[in-house]
């Protein structure tokens, strides 16, 4: 959901259905911007590999940058993003034309020129490291729940994650494990299709990890992938989420119509394009609402299929 890839109106018309439908809504890696804040609804903050927001004029990552962006009330939690589903082990990228002045001071970065995320944090390269870091911005953001999201490459990474936390005794507050059939338009297409585990096998090494470590009851873990109906929640929920994260749905509810134009900037309902014209007819306070109704729809069918079941709740499943 970054604001770059998506359009200023995009982000708020996301935001308003985050508050209108008391859900959460995920920066992305490109920072917090002021679109983010308009609308007051809760934010997590997503800090990938470039440290958007939260960076100094090297690249590296400024404790002082974040702790500003990190207190705001509206931040609720802190996303360190390993990887994504859509293209696992590689940069995100913004193409010059979508590097406006705007989008290059909340960045930090130079305006019109191409805006690429390198592939592997510079601040760790252990899992005993990743931990240290997590508690850092933990203590930075004054005690808010730290969390990492990756796509699972190897069946070892939730075995050494989960290893790392035990020696260590620094836990994580969640997981998120997004998966292979995550996707993003501007993804490359062969990174798409084959790399990364699907989402059902990451989410059970990861599960099976925690269990096995005896961390599942510290450690909340929630599933990111293709996930758009309350079938998909259900079945999540039963391998044993906590929780579901959404993105193409909720484009979608805003007016992606999946045109595949996402890097080209020229996304002919302005959800992913920055080109006054187009984003004009993105008007936030209609589709704001209209994300949130599908939200409660979704969980409506959730609560249909736990009633079928016989359960009472969710967790149940």
């Amino acid at each position: 959901m970054s604001y770059g890839a998506l359009s200023a109106n995009a982000v708020r018309a996301l935001n308003l259905g985050a508050r209108l439908g008391g859900f959460y809504h995920d920066t992305g890696e490109g920072g917090i911007s002021p679109h983010h804040l308009e609308h007051g609804g809760d934010l997590v903050w997503e800090l990938g590999s470039a440290y958007f927001g939260a960076r100094d004029r090297q690249g590296r990552f400024d404790p002082r940058r974040f702790a500003d962006q990190a207190q705001r009330p509206q931040v609720r939690m802190i996303e360190i993003k390993l990887s994504q589903g859509a293209k696992p082990g590689h940069g995100g990228v913004l193409p010059a034309a979508k590097v406006t002045e705007e989008i290059a001071r909340i960045r930090g970065v130079a305006p019109h020129r191409d805006c690429i995320s390198p592939r592997a944090h510079a601040t760790f390269s252990t899992p005993l490291e990743m931990l240290e870091f997590a508690a850092r911005l933990r203590e930075l953001s004054g005690g808010k729940p730290v969390g990492i999201k990756l796509c699972v490459g190897q069946p070892h990474e939730p075995f050494a994650i989960c290893k790392a936390m035990l020696a260590s005794g620094i836990l994580l507050d969640f997981i998120v494990v997004d998966g292979a059939e995550g996707g993003t338009g501007a993804a490359p297409l062969e990174l798409s299709d084959w790399v990364g585990m699907p989402l059902t096998e990451g989410l059970i090494l990861m599960r099976n990890a925690l269990v096995g470590s005896g961390l599942n009851g510290e450690v909340r873990l929630a599933a990111s992938g293709k996930i758009y109906s309350g079938m998909g929640l259900a079945r999540n929920l039963a391998i044993g989420a906590d929780w579901c994260n959404a993105a193409r749905a909720f484009m979608m509810s805003v007016g992606c119509i999946q045109a595949m134009r996402c890097h080209l900037g020229t996304c002919p309902t302005g959800v992913t394009s920055h080109l006054p014209g187009r984003v004009r007819g993105l008007v936030p306070e209609v589709p704001g609402p209209r994300a949130a109704r599908s939200h409660r729809k979704t969980v409506e069918a959730l609560a249909e299929i736990v009633a079928a079941t016989g359960f009472s709740h969710p967790r149940e499943l």
